[in-house]
């Protein structure tokens, strides 16, 4: 079981709809996944239709009040469940901070899913933020996809998170973190996209993704609608392209 962050510290940049899309795209390629919605925001929990829960939610696994199991949801999607967030976690990060144990809370709480091999992967969306929530996130995965929109100020984000993952590696906080790639997002023809393009193609060749997701109306409308792309407008470019992320996703993990 591979458990994937989909991190970056900018807002906007496409991480929460990745991190749905990547979910829903393995599952149809029959793979079980999990959804982990960490961000406090809950985005990820209503895109796909759920009502949002506060004692139904990751919030009391963290503090250890529930167990993961229990809040676990399906989604009504075929192999495809979520552990939903509620705005009630945006307190959390003081609880867990107080408490001393933040890089390590989560890794403990998704310990017995691992051992179990519940799924075969699981998607953290995480908050645009580099708080206590991100860092646990980042501490308790084992892989990093940074989605990025194809602007100087991504650029910034990126490498402000290559940085987090290299300090967790060296304190031995996560020493076996790995950035798994970089995935451009609301891309454009224009000179400014092809300039952070080519930047990232400079500095990170191998983790730079083959498929970029286009900017998509539909895709922005989907999740008002409690729906994928995929059951919104599945012939559309945007679920095309985040069908071929999957695909590409899944036959980098067959390599490894």
């Amino acid at each position: 079981m591979k458990f994937i962050a989909i991190a970056n510290q900018k807002g906007g940049v496409g991480k929460t709809t990745t991190a749905i899309h990547l979910a829903a795209a393995l599952a149809l390629r029959k793979k079980k996944t999990l959804l982990i919605d960490l961000d406090p925001q809950a985005n990820a929990t209503s895109g796909l239709g759920i009502a949002a829960d506060g004692g139904h939610s990751i919030y009391p696994v963290l503090l250890g009040w529930k167990t993961a199991e229990e809040v676990i949801t399906p989604t009504g999607r075929k192999r495809f469940d979520i552990l939903p967030s509620h705005m009630d976690l945006s307190g959390v990060e003081i609880e867990l901070a107080r408490a001393g144990s933040h890089l390590t809370r989560l890794r403990e709480c998704l310990a017995p899913l691992r051992k179990a091999k519940a799924y075969d992967y699981a998607i953290i969306d995480t908050p645009p933020s580099l708080g206590v929530l991100m860092t646990s996130a980042l501490a308790g995965c084992d892989e990093v996809i940074t989605p990025l929109q194809c602007e100087w100020y991504g650029l910034e984000g990126l490498s402000k998170i290559i940085f987090i993952i290299e300090q967790l590696r060296g304190t031995g906080a996560n020493p076996d973190l790995k950035h798994e790639g970089v995935l451009m997002t609301m891309t454009a023809r224009n000179n400014l996209a092809r300039q952070v393009l080519e930047q990232v193609r400079e500095h990170l060749p191998e983790q730079l993704y083959g498929t970029q997701i286009p900017r998509s109306v539909r895709l922005g409308e989907a999740p008002s609608f409690g729906k994928t792309i995929f059951e919104y407008d599945p012939s559309g470019a945007a679920a095309q392209a985040y069908m071929r992320f999957a695909h590409e996703f899944i036959k980098r993990h067959k390599q490894q």
